[in-house]
This record gives structure tokens, C-alpha cells and sequence, in this order.
């Protein structure tokens, strides 16, 4: 699976913009996807998952409730919806495959990014205050 993460930019506080992570081969709708982000200086930090047929998302604590994770398989792609932006969601944004098809795990399964096998290029957000 290859993937290819996009729709950043710059926005002001308050704001919302969706990220897109498109994919190509074979297993991808056959796999859960992440999203992860990481802000100059610190460390990659889970911010959603999606399992393969899109029945159960998976959400970071500082996300939940503001960003929604969606998917569609026909269109090889996974979203990222995120609302009511803060400057601290300021990061580079990356999509991820996980490793293992058809799982059905838990926050703290797809939380770790040993559990995915390939990633896309990031997309950067920038949220000013």
C-alpha cells in the first residue's frame, strides 16, 4: 500500500480543514489506517484510526470530540475532518496502513505506529492564533 497525505495549510485559530490520504494497491481497504502528527520538536503523537470497513474510529485524547476520521473504499481514500483548530495542532500530519489486515483492535493498538508498515509523506498544518 502507498500512500499520499494532503489538504494542509494555513489557518487561523477556530477554524476547520480536512486532510486527505489516498492510497494505492491491492489491501487497502483490507487494512486500518492512522493518522499521526508530529510538531517540530516532539514526538509523534496518535491522533485517529479508522478500521478497514470503517465501523469503529479510534481517537487521540487531544482530538477527541473536535476531528473525525472517515473513510471510503471505493475512493481508496481515508479523511481527516478537523475542527475548531488550535495553534497546538500545528504538526506535520502522516497517514498510515497498518501492518496487519481485517484488525478490530483498540486505542492503544493503533496508537502505535510499530503496528503500521507504510506511510505516506506528510502534509503540513499550520494554525495561527
Amino acid at each position: 500500500v502507498q500512500l499520499q497525505a494532503s489538504g494542509g495549510g494555513l489557518v487561523q485559530a477556530g477554524d476547520s480543514l480536512t486532510l486527505s490520504c489516498a492510497a494505492s494497491g491491492r489491501t487497502f481497504s483490507n487494512v486500518a489506517v492512522g493518522w499521526f502528527r508530529q510538531a517540530p520538536g516532539k514526538a509523534r503523537e496518535f491522533v485517529a484510526a479508522i478500521t478497514w470497513d470503517g465501523s469503529r474510529q479510534y481517537y487521540g485524547a487531544s482530538v477527541d470530540g473536535l476531528f473525525t476520521i472517515s473513510r471510503d473504499n471505493a475512493k481508496r481514500s481515508v479523511y481527516l475532518q478537523m475542527n475548531s483548530l488550535k495553534p497546538e495542532d500545528t504538526a506535520d500530519y502522516y497517514c498510515a496502513a497498518d501492518r496487519t489486515l481485517y484488525t478490530s483492535g483498540s486505542t492503544v493498538y493503533y496508537a502505535e505506529s510499530a503496528n503500521y508498515a507504510h506511510w505516506g509523506q506528510g502534509t503540513q498544518v499550520t494554525v495561527s492564533s
